[in-house]
C-alpha cells in the first residue's frame, strides 16, 4: 500500500502520531487491495473552507472531507490485468484546526480526534457514507470498532 500523508500544516504537532499505520490498518481492515494508493493531507481551516464550498457548496471549514478516485465500484478485475496495477483509492484532507476545536467539544485529545477524521475520511474512500440514518449508524459502528481494535494492538 501506497499511503502518503502530506503534512502542509501543523507538522510538528502531527508527524508524532502512527498515521501512516493507522491509514494502513484500516485499509487492510476494509479488505483494499494491497495495490492501493491513498493521501491524506492536513489543511488550515481556510483551504478545508475553500474546498468545502467548491465541491460541496457549504460555507466554512469542516473536520474532514474525502475525494474518491478509482472507489468501491472499480473494476479490481481489470485492475490486476494491467502491467503496473494501481488502486487509487483517493484523498482525504483533515483541518487540525478544527480538530482541536472538536477536543473541546467532545472531550478528546488531539490525537484521538486526528485519528477519528483519519479513519471516518478512509471509510469514506472504502464506501462508508451517513447521509440516511441507517447508513450512520453502519458507518459510526464501524469506526468505533476499528479505532478500539487499533487501540489494543
Amino acid at each position: 500500500m501506497d499511503i502518503q500523508i502530506n503534512y502542509d500544516y501543523r507538522k510538528e504537532d502531527l508527524e508524532r502520531f502512527p498515521l501512516h499505520e493507522l491509514a494502513r490498518y484500516v485499509l487492510t481492515q476494509e479488505d483494499e487491495p494491497s495495490e492501493t494508493e491513498v493521501s491524506v493531507s492536513f489543511v488550515t481551516n481556510e483551504v478545508i473552507a475553500e474546498l468545502n464550498e467548491k465541491y460541496r457548496k457549504k460555507s466554512g471549514p469542516t473536520d474532514v472531507l474525502s475525494f474518491e478516485c478509482d472507489g468501491a465500484d472499480a473494476d479490481l478485475a481489470a485492475m490486476t490485468l494491467a502491467q503496473d496495477p494501481v488502486f487509487q483509492l483517493g484523498d482525504v484532507v483533515i483541518a487540525p484546526d478544527v480538530a482541536t476545536q472538536q477536543t473541546m467539544e467532545y472531550n478528546t485529545t488531539f490525537e484521538e480526534e486526528i485519528s477519528l477524521l483519519m479513519v471516518h475520511g478512509l471509510l469514506h474512500l472504502c464506501g462508508y457514507d451517513h447521509i440516511e440514518d441507517d447508513e450512520a449508524v453502519v458507518m459510526e459502528k464501524r469506526e468505533a470498532e476499528i479505532l478500539e481494535a487499533w487501540s489494543k494492538r
